[in-house]
């Protein structure tokens, strides 16, 4: 049963705006806490007390030079923690647990998003490079030291020129079999590795994408292991580079460039688990399809995507943490009653941050549902070339998402805070610095959105596949007729707002789940449906012509992507909300849930009003709903945030630390103090209007 008592809070400065009645439905928190945790919530724990320690903590005000060297540090403490070898195997230090590996090394963005991409680019990628594309040899030679921080790594992939377009890098490796070495060469300025964690300090080698040119033929990107430094920190011979220097965000990392000159490694620095060179000269590959090798190297790396997708959600988290908590003990602009009015009693307040708060709880869910994805592949118990592409689908899609929603979610809570948001104390502008470039990382959004759009056009073509000319006409009649006239319960949501009585009733009997579910499934069938006739006729078009018209329809495309991402969570949430057994915390989730659903359909109102969907009527209503919404959740906002699990340590914000609330309490006390000494100055008199 919910504990219905009144929980002590730090923002219990007026009860009865606060907390909701002794009477009304109330989350048990603890229970929450375990579902946003997720299926390593154990472990998790085991992170966010470590991350208790300052000494993992940002310092705002270091110069980059002090930033990067104490985040260096911090990764040094984390080998001491062994927190970050979780994902290897027993024989090198590791526990062969992908899943919990990635849910800890997300938690670390609560202590500074520098150390959890700096952490990512040494474990996540120069380390998971030698692991995943490389063989044992390869694991004997280097795993173990790179594990363990003795040798710091690049991740040497973009490229100045090419950022996401990774099959059209310029570095060259060149295989020579008369001293069996592969010649590492960057041949012009666009072809530098660019944008580098490691690169510019700390690295001392890297893994290097480079086309893989053997008897003339080239057999496309394949990675090479290629030390950078020596002992004394110094480039070796042929190899160069710069310093990316201050940067927008995330500046304890030392990001760099790197350039290669005829550089030469050994043959068997290629990492070749997907193709290999014989020391003749012979390439194979257990791939034979060259699209399918360099998806399928790629992809062996999707982890990166994956913890995005974790940590960004978590940095919303955190945000709508401390500005629903700063909401509910700063007080602004006097009553009715003559006392100032706490800031979540504002419906603006309420719209700006509860909707946000919905959205991701929304993302906690479905991540967690990628996280067990990730695990099932990466850990052997549902590795098949389908549950791959599934995975990658997955996380192009949520970490899309989620990345954005990060940025419009700190800047909002930002400014619910005002002038005391703005200061680096309470975390929220650094927070906005950092997260900027978690949208273009491990892939730019819109580019991984059209990835996952290539993919719905290809599961809706499956449908006609052997299907004869008549069978696809019935098919397209079918989806027109249903466009019209049955589309997503349009009998039942085009109806008159008279026919349930009052507005409020009528959505609410009307826009229920199983109709959310409806409507948003139907969107994402009619949006992909729609691109794919239009691409119909690319077959029969020269490919320039073609091009052309994909191009003509990328937006749509793009705006289809989207769509089935947030399908996803609504229903990783509607999972989550019938997972729970206790009847408070069920209520107040499934309105929160609607709340999320709801938000959909405000935010895309447009489509459905011109597809003909919802009525005029109905879609007015919706907004109405939300708005009830809001306020039917406004007593339970604190208990939400309070349910991600975050300790003091954590936020570190002095406004979400209790310190507006006593100074709200001197203020009224002294108010008060000053009425009953019967020393208060009057009012000034306004003249008579007579």
């Amino acid at each position: 049963m919910a504990d219905t008592s009144v929980r002590p809070q730090a923002s219990d400065a007026e009860p009865t705006h606060e907390v909701a009645p002794s009477d009304a439905p109330r989350i048990d928190i603890p229970l929450v806490t375990d579902k946003l945790l997720g299926t390593w919530g154990d472990i998790r724990r085991t992170a966010r007390e470590m991350l208790k320690d300052s000494a993992f903590w940002r310092i705002d005000g270091q110069t980059h030079h002090e930033h990067r060297e104490r985040v260096y540090s911090q990764l040094g403490l984390l080998v001491q923690h062994n927190a970050i070898g979780r994902a290897f195997p027993v024989e090198y230090g590791g526990e062969n647990n992908n899943g919990g590996n990635l849910a800890s090394f997300e938690e670390l963005v609560l202590a500074d998003p520098s150390l959890q991409i700096k952490a990512g680019v040494q474990w996540g990628l120069f380390t998971s490079a030698i692991y995943q594309l490389g063989t044992k040899k390869h694991w004997d030679k280097w795993l173990k030291a790179a594990i363990e921080l003795e040798i710091p790594g690049a991740f040497a992939m973009t490229e100045t020129g090419h950022g996401s377009d990774v099959a059209a890098i310029g570095t060259t490796a060149t295989y020579a079999p008369e001293t069996e070495e592969f010649v590492i060469h960057t041949p012009f300025r666009g072809a530098w590795k660019d944008y580098l964690g490691n690169a510019a300090v700390h690295g001392t080698a890297a893994t290097v994408f480079a086309q893989l040119i053997t008897g003339g033929v080239n057999y496309g990107v394949h990675c090479f292991f290629v030390p950078i430094r020596d002992e004394n920190g110094e480039f070796l011979p042929g190899v160069g580079g710069e310093d990316d220097g201050v940067k927008g965000g995330l500046n304890g990392i030392d990001n760099g460039r790197l350039h290669f000159t005829e550089v030469r490694v050994p043959r068997e620095n290629l990492l070749n688990r997907y193709g290999d060179v014989a020391a003749d000269g012979t390439y194979s590959s257990p791939i034979a399809s060259p699209g399918r090798r360099f998806f399928t190297m790629l992809g062996a790396l999707v982890q990166g995507r994956v913890s995005l997708d974790g940590a960004a959600t978590t940095a919303s988290a955190l945000a709508l943490n401390i500005a629903v908590t700063y909401g509910n003990q700063r007080r602004q602009f006097a009553g009715a009653s003559g006392a100032e009015t706490v800031l979540l009693d504002y419906g603006k307040h309420q719209r700006r941050l509860i909707p946000r708060l919905a959205t991701t709880y929304a993302q906690t869910f479905a991540h967690d549902e990628l996280l067990r994805k990730f695990d099932a592949v990466f850990g052997g118990t549902n590795d098949t070339e389908e549950s791959r592409e599934d995975l990658e689908t997955l996380a192009a899609a949520l970490k899309s998402l989620s990345t954005w929603h990060a940025l419009d979610t700190v800047q909002e809570a930002r400014e619910a805070c005002g002038g005391s948001g703005f200061l680096a104390e309470n975390r929220l502008v650094g927070l906005r610095s950092d997260l900027d470039v978690y949208v273009t990382f491990e892939g730019d959004n819109n580019v991984l959105l059209q990835l996952v759009g290539k993919r719905l056009l290809g599961d809706y073509a499956k449908q006609f596949k052997g299907k004869d000319s008549k069978e696809i006409a019935a098919f397209v009649v079918g989806q027109t007729a249903g466009k019209v006239f049955h589309g997503a319960g349009l009998r039942q949501l085009g109806q008159a707002v008279a026919d349930l009585g009052q507005v409020a009733r009528s959505v609410e009997l009307g826009l229920r789940a199983k109709d959310q579910h409806e409507l948003l499934t139907d969107r994402v069938q009619q949006m992909v449906a729609d691109v794919a006739g239009r691409l119909r006729a690319a077959t029969k078009l020269s490919p320039d012509a073609a091009a052309a018209l994909f191009n003509e329809n990328q937006v749509e495309l793009l705006e289809a992507a989207r769509a089935h991402a947030e399908l996803l969570q609504w229903e990783a949430f509607t999972d989550a909300v019938a997972s729970v057994e206790d009847a408070g915390t069920k209520q107040v989730l499934g309105w929160l849930r609607d709340l999320f659903g709801l938000g959909l359909l405000e935010k895309h109102l447009s489509w459905y009003l011109m597809h003909g969907r919802l009525s005029n009527q109905r879609a007015i209503a919706v907004g109405r709903y939300i708005d009830r919404l809001c306020l039917r959740l406004r007593p339970h906002a604190q208990d939400l945030v309070d349910a991600f699990g975050f300790a003091p340590e954590h936020v570190r914000a002095p406004i979400a630390s209790g310190a507006e609330k006593e100074r709200q309490d001197e203020a009224a006390a002294y108010y008060a103090d000053l009425a009953a000494s019967g020393t208060a100055p009057a009012k000034e008199k306004k003249p008579s209007t007579r």
